[in-house]
């Protein structure tokens, strides 16, 4: 699998991990997903796919993935949430995408739909809102990588860890 693939796919997970910031609270929060499909095929999670990656191409991966303010532990990804982006109306992570839109198509206290649209991709997905330290994510996406049109879907959990981020710096707008 190539890195460009396995970072694509991480996208598209935090794209669909911050589809929220309702009541959030800020701080530490680890995304985990599951049921991710790529055209109808079943993956493994993220540390699985990774663990495949020669060092070398897990290393670069990390690192391009920590300049994007997303750290990869415990059960998938990790991103800091500042009180800033916690008391948005948008999801914060598309923001950092250049050329990326997001509308959010439907809103009630415990769940949001919303559309995204990017240059190499588009989708649709819910948010359900557990509580403010808990939210479940779907997603159906299109995209293009390696120049081939590729559609995935996936489930994501966000779970809030912690107020403190550590060493985790926040996703800059």
């Amino acid at each position: 699998m190539n890195i460009r693939l396995l970072t694509l796919g991480a996208a598209i997970c935090l794209l669909t991990q911050l589809a929220q910031a309702q009541t959030l609270q800020p701080g530490l929060w680890e995304i985990s997903s599951n049921n991710m499909q790529l055209n109808g095929q079943a993956l493994p999670n993220l540390e699985l796919l990774l663990g495949n990656l020669p060092a070398e191409q897990r290393q670069m991966a990390e690192q391009a993935m920590a300049k994007q303010g997303v750290a990869i532990a415990g059960q998938g990804v990790r991103i800091c949430l500042t009180a800033e982006q916690a008391k948005t109306d948008n999801i914060p992570l598309l923001g950092a995408q250049a050329g990326c839109t997001q509308q959010i198509t439907e809103r009630s206290a415990q769940l949001w739909k919303f559309r995204y649209s990017c240059p190499q991709g588009k989708g649709e997905g819910q948010t359900r809102f557990v509580s403010d330290r808990e939210f479940v994510t779907t997603l159906n996406s299109t995209f293009t990588a390696g120049g081939q049109p590729q559609s995935g879907s996936l489930e994501s959990r966000g779970r809030w860890l912690a107020a403190d981020c550590g060493t985790l710096q926040p996703r800059q707008p």
